[in-house]
């Protein structure tokens, strides 16, 4: 998967998410996803911009966790995704991301 397939992949699910008032920046090697969940629609950028939670991590491991082959937890645990900020936010993500 690439960067542009996953930003487009997002907008698509982003768009149906309500407004948190939060953003939120996925930082890859390839690139920056940023979602913007502040206004009343969601606004899905390659910008590097402020964000409430920043999650690293890399495409693959974002693709296998989204197709369930990998297990965000133990991801998490394991330092393949490493999650700054907003802790509460970064839970509400698989509704985002799926």
């Amino acid at each position: 998967m690439t960067l542009e397939a996953i930003t487009e992949q997002f907008g698509k699910t982003a768009a149906k998410a309500p407004s948190l008032g939060k953003s939120i920046k996925f930082v890859f090697d390839q690139g920056i996803v940023h979602i913007d969940l502040t206004g009343e629609q969601a606004q899905v950028t390659n910008d590097d911009k402020e964000a409430d939670c920043v999650i690293t991590t890399s495409i693959e491991t974002l693709d296998g966790i989204r197709k369930g082959d990998i297990n965000a937890m133990s991801a998490v645990m394991t330092g393949k995704v490493k999650i700054k900020g907003d802790m509460g936010l970064a839970m509400k993500l698989p509704s985002l991301i799926s």
